[in-house]
């Protein structure tokens, strides 16, 4: 491993002016990424910064009936907790089907959202990676490419997003709270994470130095159901192949897809075309080809159209039955 400087800031905004004076350091939560990149020498994060005290790790009810949910927070006990199993079940599944137990034991909230991509390419130093050393080249598009993305790549990257649960967040339209150099700001999830262009070493739009400190989850409509689903190549410790993560309240539907992309794909195209329609397995199986219609897969990935469409119509289904 590439030798280091250790820090471990006193609160956030020590943590954020030692970020922004180190151009190659990092934020070091539960290190369940970060630490296995530096020893693969993926990541050389000079000067990790210990911010896993400086956030809350607890869950906070909020006036509107929402929950703001510490970025500490581990996974495990966010995936425990009575108000998330009972309120937003889809997050605690999501949460459940990712990593193994003692991962989830140390891996935080925040961190959990800026993991980095598990392609092949990415975590060998010996192979060209754009999203790695940018202009050296994609060989996932000429190589083994089965895991990868169908939608919003890039001639530059195929790679995809690992994480579950920023899925399930995207589907209930979570807002991050950040503290950077420049102050604090809101964002919404589904708006942290970009697709390749012609820039795949960047994987948010976050800027150097900024740290999510909350999550805010909003309530959801009385009555509203919701679920995760994940097609992996084995029961336990995988990522996902493909995932769906729907919210039903009446006429009101959410979706959003896993394993596809760059980051967690919002099935706005499939949301629009399930507007005032039935909800039938016709109406479900429409939608789905509505959003995979941009798909461009390659020959090792291309089942995966088929899968995500069989999936969402079938999360779906599920999540109406009685409703026919």
């Amino acid at each position: 491993m590439t030798p280091f400087r250790y820090e471990r800031a006193s609160d956030a905004a020590s943590a954020v002016a030692l970020l922004a004076a180190a151009p190659n350091g990092a934020f070091l939560g539960g290190g369940t990424n970060l630490v296995d990149l530096m020893k693969l020498e993926v990541m050389t994060a000079d000067v990790p910064v210990d911010v896993r005290r400086l956030t809350s790790d607890w869950i906070e009810d909020l006036p509107d009936g929402g929950l703001r949910i510490g970025a500490a927070m581990p996974n495990s006990d966010l995936a425990a907790d009575r108000r998330i199993r009972q309120r937003y079940p889809l997050l605690a599944e999501a949460l459940l089907s990712g990593a193994s137990g003692q991962l989830r034991n140390l891996a935080t909230t925040g961190g959990n959202l800026l993991q980095r991509t598990r392609c092949v390419y990415f975590q060998d130093v010996t192979t060209p990676c754009n999203k790695r050393a940018p202009g050296t080249g994609c060989p996932a598009r000429e190589g083994y490419n089965r895991a990868l993305a169908i939608l919003g790549t890039s001639e530059a990257c195929i790679a995809t997003h690992p994480s579950d649960m920023a899925v399930a967040l995207v589907a209930l339209d979570a807002r991050l709270h950040l503290h950077g150099p420049a102050g604090s700001r809101e964002l919404a999830v589904s708006e942290l994470h970009r697709l390749p262009g012609d820039q795949p070493e960047r994987d948010t739009v976050l800027e150097h130095g900024e740290l999510i400190t909350a999550i805010d989850l909003p309530p959801l409509a009385d009555g509203s159901r919701s679920a995760y689903r994940k097609v992996r190549d084995r029961a336990s410790y995988a990522f996902a192949l493909v995932s769906v993560a729907a919210v039903v309240a009446g006429d009101d539907v959410r979706i959003a897809l896993g394993g596809v992309a760059h980051k967690p794909w919002r099935a706005y195209e499939a949301e629009r075309e399930l507007e005032g329609a039935p909800a039938t397995e016709a109406s479900f199986r429409a939608a789905a080809e509505a959003e995979l219609e941009g798909a461009r897969p390659l020959p090792g990935n291309a089942f995966k159209v088929a899968l995500a469409r069989n999936t969402m119509v079938r999360v779906l289904s599920n999540l109406t039955e009685g409703q026919r």
